[in-house]
């Protein structure tokens, strides 16, 4: 892999990121982009990306994807308090904090379409935002949202989202399952195990979209190598043929053994063998990759994966490993599950 210059490389970062804070009884405690970055500037990576400050993303950006009353139910919920869905509070002035997420994953691609080959947003991919509803945390769609603004400004024609939240994106499934200039990829513990208990490997888009919506469910229990599997056979083909013209990485680190709120095996060096494959297989295509950091709910344990995704990008070989004891666990059922999914895809995509 060629080495890349420090100018190719942007993260955006606003102070405000850590008031998306959704209680301390709640697994979304706001602290976490600050706690990122200082760990990045500890590990001394920092000195390879240039450093944004994001605004937040205006009403009309919103638009291009939410019903206008969703909008404004948010920001009434904003003003007083209250809950947007059962696992999703609302606390005082969330609407502005949101947007301010929003505005990061924007003013990303915006540095992609002006010298920059990777950018990263540390409070983006909200994917359980739909067009009028929401939950998981999320209250705007600023993968969606970033792809319209982009389509609008630069009539992009072949739009890539590659989301390896352990969650699946639902939201962002809703919103282009008709849509065959956005290939969406995801892999996620499969659905009957986990929230929003979508994702089926026959969910594969819908009339002439059919074959560019693409599920991956994986069983509890997956380890790094039965992943890593899945995702070479999978990603590579996929990117190779459809030729996106922007890679929107949704990296969420959920995946972690330690994370709370799911149960995949993933180890740390998962996320550098990840990454890495992603801004190769960017490189080799349109060489524009939007991270968004997703989902992690071990505070400690995050901060260390979202490390190693930056390594992966960096090809910087002092990335943190730790002992893999069930790197291969469930790979038979994974296996199985890649054999399905390319029989159900066949008749679009070329996996030979």
């Amino acid at each position: 892999m060629k080495t890349m210059k420090k100018d190719e490389y942007g993260i955006v970062y606003h102070e405000d990121f850590n008031k998306y804070d959704l209680g301390m009884d709640h697994p979304l405690i706001g602290d976490k982009p600050r706690k990122v970055i200082e760990f990045f500037e500890e590990k001394n990576i920092m000195k390879n990306f240039e450093i944004f400050t994001p605004k937040k993303a205006t009403q009309k950006d919103l638009e291009r994807v939410h019903k206008k009353e969703y909008i404004q139910k948010v920001k009434e919920l904003s003003k007083t308090g209250g809950m947007l869905a059962n696992d999703t509070p609302a606390p005082k002035g969330i609407y502005d904090i949101a947007r301010l997420a929003t505005g990061g994953s924007i003013l990303c691609a915006e540095k992609l379409f002006k010298g920059f080959n990777c950018m990263c947003n540390p409070l983006g991919g909200f994917h359980h935002a739909s067009i009028e509803t929401s939950s998981g945390f999320c209250f705007f769609n600023d993968i969606a949202i970033t792809i319209e603004y982009l389509r609008e400004k630069y009539h992009l024609k072949r739009f890539m989202i590659v989301d390896t939240d352990v969650h699946h994106g639902n939201g962002t499934q809703d919103i282009y399952i008709n849509d065959p200039s956005v290939l969406n990829l995801s892999f996620h513990q499969d659905g009957r195990t986990l929230y929003p208990g979508t994702g089926k490997l026959e969910s594969i888009g819908k009339d002439k979209a059919k074959g560019f919506t693409v599920n991956l469910p994986l069983p509890p229990g997956t380890g790094t190598g039965s992943y890593l599997i899945a995702f070479n056979q999978i990603v590579t083909p996929l990117v190779e043929q459809f030729k996106p013209e922007i890679i929107l990485f949704q990296c969420g680190v959920d995946t972690h053994h330690s994370d709370p709120l799911a149960d995949l095996e993933l180890t740390y060096q998962a996320y550098f063998f990840i990454s890495n494959k992603m801004k190769e297989l960017s490189e080799n295509s349109c060489n524009k990759l939007l991270v968004l950091f997703g989902g992690g709910y071990n505070s400690n344990a995050s901060i260390i994966c979202y490390y190693n995704v930056m390594c992966g990008l960096l090809n910087n070989l002092n990335y943190i490993k730790e002992e893999d004891s069930m790197s291969h666990y469930r790979v038979e059922t994974v296996v199985e599950n890649i054999s399905l999914l390319k029989k159900l895809l066949e008749d679009y995509w070329d996996f030979e």
